[in-house]
């Protein structure tokens, strides 16, 4: 800020330099109120991402967010609220040999009083109750007996069975049942040791169910290997990752994952040395499905961009700048969607040629109006890269990536999208929220194993109790890991 020394001695200079002065702090407040300006701009389109035109997940939408306020990505079947024709009903029927059968027999006329007794009774209607019988523990004593050779006098004493090791100990089904609660319904120890206590009357310490864990950990390693090859060998793999609080400080969890498997890993780092770390995408011969993050596409290898992501992104450059093209784009993309499920449910192997040449050009068409809307931020006359806007971004990411963003029309197997990534991640997520992380990394890795496996197992639609029970009985379930 000039001082009144200097003000004045500008203005006894004469009229020129009070000009020259004028003008250029006139210069300096356009250049200040254009910076402002700019940054307010930023701020505003940060504050209206949601769930909706970004990347962020809908737990982080505000209270008054309010869906109907906004597009919704989904289009109206036009089918009737309800289950529709076809659809598996789930009611409850009754069964032929019920465990116990309760008679009710009337003793007296409901309309003139006389006594019933003695008089036969047949069978007018039937009901049946389905409930949980009284819940206890059933407790197996073992007894190793003794025998003395009559030839040589030695004492032989009976083996105990595989897994019985302690004088008193918990049973594969108690140790599945605790596994369950806390890596699939994700209760905290003692929650889970008092639901035992309290369903079964016994309550298991802190200590046991922790060492349960451990146990879990070690045992189903060689699952976890078959889970790996399963999904290097599998046609295409569907890969993300999420950033959770570990010994304090945040590192990352990595997933990889097929319709039937899933694997997770921890990892301090987020990029190459992580991915290179699960060892499912070095070398990998299929398609790799994902977000276009930077690591995954410098693998070799065929790649697929998640169209989620991308429709997200349309909505919000057309909700930002108005811009004609990007409605058209999103349609787009989601006709060919349409065209390429149907493909899938008549058996065909693939769309027509004309087809996908008429499909990629509409999507060059769109695609060079949105170059002539958002053409690259000029030159700021400073170092390093140049900032531009997310819409350019975009524009150039559907350009230089054309075919990834479209391999699910040129290859109808291909998904459409990353969906299924997000999916195995949001229990991560949702064990962070409970928990608030993991206190140190070998508890992370304790969990992404037991989930890995918990994951693949409901993938597959076996039984989950059993899967677990299997685990503390000496063999594992192990789920089919072939493509």
């Amino acid at each position: 800020m000039m001082t009144r020394e200097e003000i004045l001695a500008v203005y006894e200079a004469g009229p020129d330099a009070v000009v020259t002065l004028v003008q250029s702090l006139f210069t300096q407040f356009e250049a200040q109120v254009q910076a402002l300006n700019e940054r307010v701009r930023e701020l505003e389109i940060r504050l209206a991402k949601d769930s909706h035109n970004s990347h962020k997940p809908p737990s982080s939408d505000e209270p008054t967010f309010r869906r109907g306020a906004r597009k919704s990505l989904r289009k109206r079947s036009g089918k009737k609220p309800g289950g529709q024709p076809g659809h598996r009903g789930c009611t409850r029927l009754q069964v032929e040999a019920p465990d116990a059968v309760h008679l009710h027999v009337p003793d007296n006329c409901a309309r003139c009083g006389d006594d019933l007794q003695g008089v036969e009774s047949l069978l007018g209607q039937r009901r049946q109750v389905f409930d949980l019988p009284p819940l206890r523990l059933r407790v197996q004593e073992h007894q190793a007996h003794d025998r003395r050779c009559p030839g040589c006098g030695h004492t032989t004493r009976a083996a105990f069975p595989k897994g019985v090791d302690e004088p008193v100990q918990y049973g594969p089904g108690l140790l599945g049942l605790g596994l369950y609660l806390q890596h699939y319904q994700l209760l905290p120890y003692g929650r889970a040791a008092g639901l035992i206590g309290d369903l079964f009357g016994q309550t298991p310490s802190q200590g046991t169910l922790a060492h349960a864990l451990e146990q879990a950990h070690e045992r189903l390693e060689p699952v976890e290997r078959q889970i790996h090859k399963g999904l290097r060998k599998s046609p295409s793999v569907h890969l993300d990752e999420t950033g959770l609080r570990i010994a304090s400080t945040r590192q990352w969890v990595h997933s990889a994952g097929t319709p039937t498997l899933t694997l997770y890993r921890a990892h301090p780092k987020r990029g190459r040395e992580a991915i290179d770390a699960m060892g499912v995408l070095p070398g990998y011969k299929g398609v790799s499905i994902h977000d276009a993050y930077t690591s995954y596409l410098s693998y070799s290898g065929r790649h697929a961009l998640c169209n989620a992501h991308l429709l997200r992104e349309l909505v919000a450059v057309e909700e930002e700048t108005q811009a004609a093209w990007a409605a058209p784009m999103r349609e787009l993309l989601l006709e060919i969607k349409a065209a390429a499920a149907q493909a899938r449910a008549a058996n065909v192997a693939e769309l027509e040629p004309a087809q996908i040449q008429a499909f990629r050009a509409r999507y060059d068409v769109l695609l060079r109006q949105g170059e002539a809307a958002h053409p690259a931020s000029p030159p700021t006359g400073r170092a390093g890269r140049r900032k531009q806007s997310p819409a350019y971004n975009l524009v150039l990411r559907l350009h230089k990536r054309a075919d990834q963003v479209l391999a699910f029309m040129y290859d109808i197997a291909i998904p459409f999208d990353n969906n299924l990534a997000e999916r195995d991640l949001r229990m991560l997520k949702t064990q962070q929220k409970i928990s608030g992380g993991f206190r140190s990394r070998s508890g992370a890795d304790v969990f992404c194993r037991i989930r890995s496996y918990i994951s693949t197992v409901r993938k597959q639609r076996l039984p989950l109790l059993d899967a677990l029970r299997s685990v503390f009985s000496g063999a594992p379930m192990v789920p089919c890991c072939d493509s």
